[in-house]
């Protein structure tokens, strides 16, 4: 390497050094104009004509008498143009390339001209030798044009495609620069004619547009130390100066010649220089450039990076890292790694994570990104990592062998699972196919009865391990761990199901707060969810799995909330209520927090199981059980009793709510909002709205149950309206049946009327018939009338009796009512009106469920 001073200079072509060198900028969003406007480019320096050429510029016979307006024409334009200019002016003319380099498109001269024709104004520039135009550029109004160095114009006229001119001499720039800012309507006296970056201050603006792009770096000397620490920390003002820092040193061996210093200082002792080092090192991390990581975490340079590190000017003594990563950590192989790139890439690994996580202060919430690139260095050695792992057939297969073994001592087992659980944390950066064919592997190889082994046993890291691995297959693919689960119930018992296995798991967590519990809680959660079960033409896993669960599974599950509320079976409507120890272990927290999760996923499969959990809650009496829990002193466990049933009620399912009001079930909910007194709490405003929802979505059988029941109980309750609004609901509502029953009854007497009428009008034709033949009939009096229509009516009554056909058409103007209740000959008239409403009704309804298109519903028969 070059000792000295080493000169920093832009990536772009050029003469270096250069004094035309086009600025800095970012390109901000949504703007259209080129790179060079966001990096920095050395542009040529104009060439000065030689004497010959300007004697010829001085005999061109384009040059014209600044006094006399001219005019131009385009090839194929036979209109004149008018010249904005009134003098040409000699310039060089580059254009960037997809290369980002400036290309030389010649010499000439350039005038401002404006083209009628097109309205717009041009830049054109003609060759001076054979008078071709090289540029014609029209003056866009939103595109930004910058002026550099009072000789250089550069714009861009589409992304990647710059443009620029560099003058002769200063007064054709100013000239030219008026012409531009005139058609933008812009003040000549700014630089740049457009806004570039928004967001940025004019601060930042005159940092990005700074023009000094050579700065010295010293000598890699002991005595340089603390000057090249300043250079270092100077450049994170510019960025520009960060990209040419970069640049010099991924070029040259400044990195190695620093950290053979590191040595020299150490062995002389000198504390200055390593604080100096320190620094150093530190901004050179702080560049964040993947290059530079490259060098510095190579094999020969990582730990002399970490001795830099260690000297730490804050801290009065050293830290030793170094010790402690030779002597204190240790690289444990449970299956001999025969690939040496692999095991490099291994402890690189480590050592830079230990860098970032503990030599490195840890970033603020402003410099989030600030060592991104770093963290990204790490990301893809471990995916690199886990890609060997993956492909060497041998490997994996040796460590599966192992762990069916049921023969190896714990810490083996144990070596083996923690090995595995940090290969599945490193797989998480695979990208989806390679992580798919990953997990696939595993599954043939036998991973879940793997886990199932150890999660079985008493070890805690074992078993804590093993957990860790389930959880990520879980979140991987749940379909691969339910159809693992199914296969396996055709081959175990219910006690040796996997699933079983992690109930057990969370049944009997020792822990007092149930870490453990919640996190599997979870997982069975994941299991149960069925937004992510799979539904094709040949299976439905929905169906199949949730019968399999509620079958082999459900009973186990619940089986804590049944033992704690082991019941004392009461007379008459009074709800269970538990003995003593049961009212121990309600009180207990830990209990009390297992049953919590345990209502938490049973009000999730309320919401999502709806037909299976159903079929549980009724068989089982779950609800009642559930109630009994509220007589904790545990809010919190109160609160998900209660946030159970408010589920149920929330599907307004009559059979949920039929079962509520036969059971008595408001019961405990009344009781516990009366023993919360006076206190504005969760649990009375949980009450409330769980009354409040009845009253909106006026669900009239429990409205009816309530205000029926404990409207007394709520009636001095006046800081809300609900419970007067149930009583107002429940008043409507009867209203509405008195008037519905009002409007029944005189249906049916007018029906009984006009079949009275059509009686008498048929006697009376018999009559009449009689005495055409002759026969002395006497007219029936009033008496017999009324005889004989009770006879009819009883032998009617009696022949509905024994029908059950639902009604026919008797006649064009009425119905024949036929009704499957017996009613007693004494009540006569009354019987017939009984059994006409409530064939009517049920006349009416079946007609309505023919219209619905459903099949017709069994509904309660009225009583008058």
């Amino acid at each position: 390497m070059e000792r000295g001073k080493h000169k920093m200079e832009a990536r772009g072509g050029g003469t270096p050094g250069s004094s035309t060198d086009l600025r800095n900028h970012q390109r901000p969003a949504e703007r259209y104009f080129a790179n060079i406007f966001y990096r920095n480019y050395t542009l040529p320096p104009p060439e000065l004509p030689s004497l010959t050429e300007q004697r010829q510029l001085q005999s061109t016979p384009d040059t014209r008498d600044p006094a006399a307006p001219r005019t131009e024409t385009r090839a194929g334009d036979r209109r004149p143009r008018v010249a904005m200019a009134d003098k040409r002016y000699r310039v060089k003319v580059y254009s960037l390339n997809e290369d980002q380099q400036w290309d030389d498109l010649g010499t000439g001269y350039v005038s401002s001209t404006y083209v009628k024709r097109l309205q717009s104004v041009f830049l054109l520039v003609r060759s001076d030798s054979q008078a071709s135009l090289i540029l014609e550029s029209e003056i866009n109004s939103k595109t930004p044009y910058q002026k550099q160095q009072e000789t250089l114009i550069v714009w861009s006229e589409a992304a990647d495609h710059g443009r620029a001119l560099s003058f002769q001499d200063t007064e054709g720039c100013r000239k030219i620069w008026e012409d531009i800012c005139w058609v933008q309507g812009k003040d000549p006296s700014v630089k740049i004619t457009q806004d570039l970056l928004e967001e940025y201050e004019d601060e930042q603006l005159e940092e990005v547009l700074e023009t000094d792009n050579v700065f010295d770096l010293p000598n890699c000397e002991l005595n340089k130390l603390e000057e090249i620490s300043d250079v270092i920390s100077s450049v994170f003002a510019s960025p520009a100066h960060k990209e040419r820092l970069a640049l010099i040193l991924e070029n040259e061996d400044y990195i190695k010649n620093l950290l053979q210093l590191f040595h020299t200082c150490e062995d002389l002792g000198d504390t200055a220089g390593l604080h100096h080092l320190h620094e150093i090192i530190k901004g050179i991390l702080f560049l964040n450039k993947t290059a530079l990581f490259e060098i510095m975490f190579s094999a020969e340079c990582i730990m002399d990076v970490v001795g830099c590190l260690e000297y730490d000017p804050a801290l009065a003594q050293p830290k030793r890292h170094r010790e402690f990563l030779t002597q204190n950590a240790r690289f444990k192989e449970v299956i001999p790694i025969a690939d040496c790139e692999l095991r490099q890439k291994i402890h690189q690994t480590y050592r830079v994570q230990y860098i970032r996580d503990i030599l490195l202060p840890a970033p603020s919430i402003y410099e989030e990104n600030f060592l991104s690139t770093l963290t990204t260095f790490i990301f893809l050695n471990k995916v690199e990592i886990v890609s060997m792992l993956k492909d060497d057939n041998n490997f994996l297969s040796q460590v599966f062998a192992q762990l069916r073994d049921e023969t190896i001592n714990d810490d083996r087992r144990r070596e083996l699972l923690l090995f595995f659980k940090e290969f599945c944390t490193f797989s998480q950066t695979l990208q989806p196919p390679s992580k798919d064919a990953l997990f696939k592997t595993l599954t043939e190889l036998g991973i879940l009865p793997v886990l199932k082994i150890a999660m079985s046993m008493e070890d805690l890291q074992i078993k804590s391990a093993a957990t860790d691995i389930f959880t990520y297959l879980v979140e991987y693919s749940p379909s691969m761990i339910r159809e693992f689960i199914m296969e396996e119930a055709q081959q175990c018992e219910d006690g040796n199901l996997f699933i079983n296995l992690v109930i057990e798991q969370i049944i009997c967590d020792t822990d007092p707060e149930l870490g453990g519990a919640v996190h599997l809680m979870g997982l069975l959660r994941t299991l149960l969810d069925p937004e992510n079960m799979l539904a094709t033409p040949n299976k439905c896993e929905r169906s199949e799995f949730l019968n399999f669960f509620y079958k082999h599974c459900i009973r186990n599950f619940i089986a804590p909330l049944f033992a704690t509320t082991s019941e004392d079976t009461c007379e008459g409507d009074n709800v269970v209520g538990s003995d003593k120890n049961n009212t121990n272990c309600l009180n207990n927290y830990q209990t009390a927090q297992l049953l919590s999760l345990i209502l938490e996923l049973l009000t999730f499969c309320v919401q999502h199981h709806t037909y299976y959990i159903k079929n549980c809650i009724l068989s089982k009496d779950l609800l009642r059980r559930v109630l009994i829990l509220m007589n904790s002193k545990h809010t919190f466990l109160i609160l998900c009793a209660l946030r159970f049933m408010r589920r149920m009620i929330g599907l307004k399912d009559e059979l949920y709510n039929c079962y509520i009001i036969k059971g008595n079930l408001f019961e405990p909910v009344v009781n516990a909002f009366l023993d919360n007194g006076t206190r504005y709490n969760m649990l009375n405003s949980a009450v409330i709205e769980l009354f409040e929802y009845i009253r909106v979505e006026n669900i009239k059988s429990l409205v009816a149950h309530i205000v029926e029941k404990f409207y007394k109980t709520f009636e001095s309750i006046e800081y809300v309206q609900t419970f007067k609004g149930l009583k107002i609901k429940y008043e409507q509502e009867k209203d509405r049946q008195d008037q519905i029953r009002r409007n029944l009854h005189s249906i049916l007497c007018s029906k009984i009327l006009r079949r009275s009428t059509r009686v008498v009008e048929k006697e009376e034709k018999c009559f009449e018939g009689n005495s055409e033949e002759g026969e002395a009939i006497m007219p029936p009096l009033e008496n017999d009338f009324q005889d004989r229509y009770k006879f009819m009516e009883t032998k009617e009554t009696k022949e509905n009796e024994d029908k059950v056909d639902p009604p026919k058409r008797a006649s064009p103007g009425g119905y024949k009512f036929a009704s499957s209740h017996s009613a007693p000959a004494a009540n006569g008239t009354h019987s017939l009106h009984s059994s006409s409403t409530i064939d009517l009704m049920n006349r009416l309804n079946d007609e309505k469920d023919k219209e619905d298109e459903t099949p017709p519903r069994k509904r309660p028969h009225l009583s008058f």
